[in-house]
């Protein structure tokens, strides 16, 4: 930035060069005249076009360098074994490395710098450039009032020798002098009101010394003053200390200005400028430390390149309008495509986002038929992620990111330009604006052709980025779900047991692997009257269920509670199912899977008083 105002203010250097031609040039008054209004530099504003370009070319190579990150860091690809199993890292300052340390307190510096010149707001050019030229005019004006004063007394010393040569000593010579002074005022004003038509800018030169003469009608003290005024510029007599006195006050109102505008740079430097981002200033506390790691570790701790992410980052939400896309009502339509749903087995915020679901030709044609279009469902997109950012705890030992789940199934093909086009446009936005704000990233349900598409936008992501990246295909998407969410977290649909009813998430759930061709059982023990009630699913199911009860005492009677029954895939996927019991005693289920896959079966239990 330093070097984009730099550059315009070298050129504005040049009028005052030519200005100073002019002024030393000045025994053709008519071109002061017409050269006075032309020292503003009216062809200057256009200067600013310059640092656009220089900013669109710094952005331009800044975007390269940015592609090509990721082909410096493939090259180490085999060195960095954490790309399957990534790890968060710590947020506390205490406990980074000392080059990590150093990275954050060069950076916190460098944007103190930049807070305290005003450099995350466009600086606006048009006032940067409109001082100097005040400057140069106030030069001109400087330089021609020296130099019209100059003038007159070139004129007026042929006449003081003259007057030297011709004054006999004191009073009867002054009186003389009196009269033919007289008579030379009227012809010098006979003279000049000819002249006025001719030339304005030589009576202006001219009008100095009959303005003092005109003095000299009124008063005759006056006359010999002026005179000896005159006189005082060649020859140093005692009258010049007399005049001295009366020439201070015609100086003194044109060093008054001076004064003025060397004391208006003078003002107080405007305080700091604050800048926020996720509603937490970039400099204030350990949460703003957690922010600044982000964009570290998003590049590799380079200070430079974190600092320059940075401000693109408060730039690109100016003009994005962030703060006021928070409360922009952009409809309810979208909210089964994308939504957050329960946490991850390390506490973090879970969204899924249903490619699906734009199956619908008809939401598919509201969100991607045409740019404007794509713009509003991107919008809604960034929205929905600002505001689901804001419920993240950013102090050091909080969970600030957040886990991605897409489900590919049923997604539209890459031969659905649109969809494809904002999926990059998300993809670059999010990577260069969002850093670090996501601790994986599971794509379930992927087909074959998707894999493909991957290797297509992959060049584009970071490393650590992908190395955050799981992929799962039908057979094995809630399975690989349960490696990072508790089943009792992940919904219905994706294979886990939370929806509405009478669990919780509070309500743990139990997995079990059953083998080909064998029979599970599982028991709920009871001590005391009581409601049981329990829910169970198998996935893919193809098995038989029942349920019975069998109490504690010898000569007790077992109960039927379910009938044996085979479960197919397309009954319902979850089987919830409750008992009265009045004695001590235990329910037992029975799972056989006759198939010669394994089946995966999760169950949970809970009591309730009888009064309910």
């Amino acid at each position: 930035m330093a070097e984009e105002i730099q550059k315009p203010a070298a050129p504005e250097a040049q009028p005052s060069t030519t200005t100073e031609e002019v002024v030393v040039v000045e025994e053709k008054p008519a071109v002061i005249e017409k050269d006075a209004p032309a020292p503003v530099p009216e062809p200057e504003p256009e200067a600013p076009a310059k640092p656009a370009v220089v900013e669109e070319a710094t952005a331009v190579a800044e975007g390269v360098v940015e592609v090509e990150k990721p082909k410096e860091e493939t090259t180490k690809e085999v060195k960095i074994t954490q790309s399957v199993s990534f790890k968060e890292e710590t947020n506390v300052v205490g406990e980074l490395p000392e080059a990590q340390k150093k990275a954050l307190d060069d950076l916190k510096q460098l944007i103190q710098e930049a807070l305290n010149k005003h450099e995350f707001t466009a600086p606006p050019p048009a006032k940067e450039e409109e001082k100097p030229e005040e400057k140069v005019e106030v030069k001109e004006e400087k330089t021609d009032a020296p130099s019209t004063s100059e003038e007159p007394k070139t004129e007026e010393e042929p006449k003081t020798a003259e007057a030297e040569a011709s004054t006999p000593p004191p009073p009867a010579p002054v009186e003389e002098e009196k009269v033919e002074v007289k008579e030379e005022k009227e012809e010098e004003k006979v003279e000049v009101k000819k002249e006025e038509n001719k030339a304005e800018p030589s009576a202006a030169a001219e009008t100095v010394v009959v303005e003092k003469v005109a003095a000299v009608d009124e008063d005759g003290a006056k006359t010999v003053e002026a005179i000896e005024e005159t006189i005082v510029a060649v020859s140093s007599t005692p009258a010049a200390e007399e005049a001295a006195p009366a020439a201070e006050p015609e100086a003194t109102p044109a060093e008054e200005p001076k004064t003025e505008e060397e004391a208006a740079p003078a003002a107080p430097p405007p305080p700091p400028e604050e800048v926020f981002i996720w509603g937490i200033p970039l400099l204030a506390d350990e949460r703003s430390d957690v922010i600044l790691l982000k964009f570290l570790r998003a590049r590799d701790f380079k200070v430079k390149d974190a600092f320059t992410m940075i401000k693109n980052t408060v730039k690109w939400r100016k003009e994005f309008g962030i703060d006021a896309l928070l409360e922009e009502d952009l409809g309810a339509e979208l909210e089964k495509v994308v939504f957050t749903h329960g946490v991850d087995r390390e506490g973090h915020s879970v969204c899924y986002n249903v490619y699906g679901a734009f199956q619908d030709k008809e939401l598919y044609q509201n969100c991607f038929a045409d740019e404007e279009k794509r713009t509003k469902f991107l919008k809604w997109r960034i929205q929905f992620l600002e505001k689901s950012i804001r419920k993240l705890d950013f102090s050091p030992n909080g969970i600030c990111t957040i886990v991605q789940v897409s489900d590919i199934k049923n997604s539209p093909g890459p031969a659905k330009t649109g969809l494809r086009q904002a999926t990059k446009q998300a993809l670059s936005l999010l990577q260069d604006n969002y850093p670090e704000f996501v601790a994986k990233n599971v794509f379930i349900n992927v087909p074959w052709w998707y894999l493909t598409f991957n290797k297509m936008i992959s060049p584009f992501l970071t490393h650590r980025t992908k190395s955050k990246f799981v992929f799962a295909g039908p057979s094995k998407s809630a399975e690989t779900l349960f490696k990072y969410i508790a089943p009792e977290e992940v919904p219905v649909q994706y294979g886990g047991l939370s929806k509405d009813g009478e669990f919780t998430v509070a309500d743990t759930v139990t997995d079990v692997t059953i083998k080909p061709t064998s029979k599970h059982t599982v028991e709920f023990p009871v001590s005391e009257a009581c409601v049981l009630v329990w829910e169970l699913r198998v996935f893919g199911w193809d098995v038989s269920y029942g349920a019975e009860f069998v109490p504690s005492a010898e000569d007790g009677y077992t109960v039927i509670v379910s009938k044996t029954r085979k479960i197919i895939s397309s009954d319902d996927p979850v089987i919830s199912d409750t008992f009265k019991i009045g004695e001590p005693g235990k329910v037992v289920l029975t799972i056989d899977n006759q198939t010669s896959k394994k089946k995966k079966l999760l169950y949970r239990s809970k009591t309730k008083p009888l009064s309910e």
